[in-house]
């Protein structure tokens, strides 16, 4: 770094603290930095906002520079939106299981969700998003219905030691490229499905379909509609573990796409493991579900459906490598320097 580069650092940081501005200075690999400013959410009255939302809502439209809310613990009884206009937000609370964002709405995939992320370029840490219509399982009485904790349809979005839960429809991975690390996903049907180009690692999937009188659930429901789509659902170094038991996934449309990885599973996963579904019934060739290196009394693939794919080394590579859903680099520029 030159002499007038540190200069022009150490001016810039000043000015924000003479400003008051509470910000952030994080460096890129490449020895570039950015500033962000940090707005705070205390239910409490000691922060800048009291809810989520409205401390989302005071981000400009077409927003060009990372703005963190740090959200402090609690359980926020609201629906939470980013939209489409407002990139660039990294939505940090205090702890998976410190901080809570809780909804109850149900019936639409659409309108449901708890949280609902459309912009490119976010980020959310340490945050639970629980759809409580059906959660926890069995204590509010209500029959089972579509309700969704998040639903993510951003390009370029990351999710570290978040949580998801639900029931039935609990994370809708809509479309983007998507990173999930450390995450714990719960449901019992279709509970993660969608379009999205996405990768799950170290991720816990939480099966709980034991209140499913006797059937077995579905982890996953991909919907990729053609062999150009480049979008799929990889797992890796994940476990699955719980109550029930549980398919896999099966198929949402006709070309789904599904591998596991190195994942621990336990016997709550079926001999089966893949439905085709009534979608992709007879012609289950199109489909790509597949596991790899994985372990555990659920992973014996002895019984597994005829026509579950074998991945050639190159093609197993690709899909389970970071350049699956990063070819351009935007996770180490713009996530991991958010991630300390």
């Amino acid at each position: 770094m030159s002499s007038f580069q540190r200069f022009l650092r150490a001016f810039l940081v000043l000015f924000i603290v003479l400003s008051g501005t509470d910000a952030k200075l994080n460096r890129y690999p490449r020895g570039e930095s950015v500033v962000y400013r940090t707005i705070y959410v205390d239910q409490s009255g000691k922060g800048n906002f009291r809810t989520i939302q409205s401390a989302i809502d005071s981000v400009p439209s077409n927003n060009n520079k990372w703005v963190c809310i740090y959200v402090k613990a609690g359980t926020y009884r609201e629906s939470v939106k980013i939209p489409y206009d407002k990139p660039f937000i990294f939505l940090k609370g205090e702890g998976k299981w410190k901080t809570f964002v809780v909804w109850d709405n149900h019936d639409s995939i659409a309108t449901s969700a708890t949280f609902t992320s459309d912009a490119d370029n976010i980020i959310v840490k340490s945050i639970t998003f629980t759809n409580s219509y059906n959660s926890p399982p069995g204590s509010s009485g209500n029959p089972m219905r579509t309700a969704v904790a998040a639903k993510i349809s951003g390009d370029k979005s990351s999710f570290y030691r978040c949580g998801f839960l639900g029931l039935q429809d609990t994370l809708w991975d809509v479309q983007g490229r998507h990173y999930f690390k450390l995450c714990s996903i719960q449901g019992a049907v279709d509970f993660i499905f969608g379009s999205g180009q996405s990768i799950y690692e170290r991720c816990t999937i939480s099966v709980i379909a034991g209140v499913l009188d006797g059937l077995a659930g579905f982890i996953t429901a991909q919907s990729r509609s053609s062999p150009y789509e480049t979008n799929g659902f990889v797992f890796k170094d994940c476990k699955i573990i719980g109550h029930g038991k549980t398919f896999l996934g099966r198929a949402w449309r006709d070309y789904a796409r599904v591998v596991f990885y190195n994942t621990t599973m336990s016997d709550v996963v079926v001999p089966e493991g893949w439905s085709p579904w009534v979608v992709a019934s007879g012609h289950e060739y199109q489909i790509t579900f597949a596991e790899y290196k994985c372990r555990g009394p659920g992973a014996n693939t002895a019984g597994r459906v005829k026509w579950a794919n074998k991945l050639n080394v190159d093609e197993l590579i690709r899909l389970t490598s970071t350049s699956f859903i990063d070819e351009e680099g935007w996770m180490s520029r713009q996530v991991f320097n958010m991630m300390d």
